[in-house]
């Protein structure tokens, strides 16, 4: 799929339509304008047509391996050092520029939403640590373990103490939104060498058996879980804004029942999705209340 779409609409064919472009076009869903064009690229890339169907069944083979292995051995190789040096070597050499773009971002949207959460509670004070990296070198301070504690610690601080002070989740008036940028995330650069090709689902693939590997089996569940995580901090933010509309882009639900492992790495592509979706409802609200003066929640 090209940069240019207004190219694509011209050899447009009524018989064989692009499906990416028709998802692009559509406008259902609240999604970044760069985010969805990159995702779609991503999905049409060869890497997603041949490689990824080829590196899916690789991947779960080695997964249940690996599992075996950590059963009878679960302390012998584990090192998130090493792990995250691994991810930034791999992430910087052979993955795209759109599935890093994608990747990237993630952690500033994430970031964003959870202080969004802390700063719009009633009567709660919750210190978040936001995980904002700007290039490769970043990733090597354990950035995807900590992306993972955070958002446990970050529910378990919260609810701490909503039961302590015996209140329930109440939005403030007016919210505040300074915590949400509206730019495109486009002051990145990624390498884009001819090594560059593999595709977002491809690259995690790959990855998740090296963060089966090389974190302790609590780490890698906990991570797994906590992609249903994504219903929890929906609803958080739905009793904040009082617009529950939000819910239904929710995928990763139900999280007190966990699905297996071998799941993880489409669920994080949805998890993904659903940060994005629940970052650009708020970006709107923040265009909106510039456009219309203090926003205060719905009621």
């Amino acid at each position: 799929m090209k940069e240019n779409i207004s190219e694509l609409l011209d050899a447009h064919d009524e018989r064989d339509p692009n499906p990416w472009l028709a998802m692009y076009l559509d406008l259902s869903i609240p999604i970044n304008n760069t985010t969805k064009l990159s995702l779609m690229r991503d999905n049409d890339s060869r890497s997603a047509k041949y490689l990824l169907p080829v590196i899916k069944v690789t991947s779960k083979i080695t997964m249940f391996f690996i599992h075996i292995f950590k059963f009878f051995f679960p302390k012998l190789i584990n090192s998130s050092k090493i792990l995250h040096q691994i991810l930034a070597w791999g992430l910087k050499r052979y993955v795209s520029p759109d599935a890093n773009l994608l990747i990237f971002r993630h952690f500033h949207v994430g970031s964003e939403i959870m202080e969004f959460i802390a700063a719009n509670i009633e009567n709660i004070e919750i210190k978040t640590s936001p995980l904002k990296p700007y290039d490769f070198e970043d990733i090597k301070d354990d950035l995807f373990l900590k992306h993972d504690l955070n958002l446990y610690n970050f529910v378990i601080k919260l609810n701490k103490d909503l039961k302590e002070k015996g209140i329930p989740i109440v939005g403030k008036s007016p919210l505040n939104l300074d915590m949400i940028t509206t730019d495109q995330f486009n002051h990145i650069a990624f390498p884009n060498k001819f090594r560059n090709t593999l595709d977002l689902r491809s690259a995690i693939e790959l990855f998740t058996p090296f963060y089966q590997l090389f974190l302790t089996s609590n780490d890698f569940v906990r991570a797994s879980n906590s992609l249903q995580l994504d219903e929890t901090i929906a609803i958080y933010t739905a009793q904040i804004l009082g617009t529950p509309g939000h819910l239904g882009l929710v995928n990763n639900k139900h999280p007190m029942v966990p699905e297996t492992t071998y799941s993880a790495a489409y669920r994080l592509v949805l998890h993904g999705l659903a940060a994005e979706t629940l970052h650009e409802i708020l970006v709107n609200l923040k265009l909106q209340r510039n456009k219309d003066g203090i926003m205060t929640p719905h009621k």
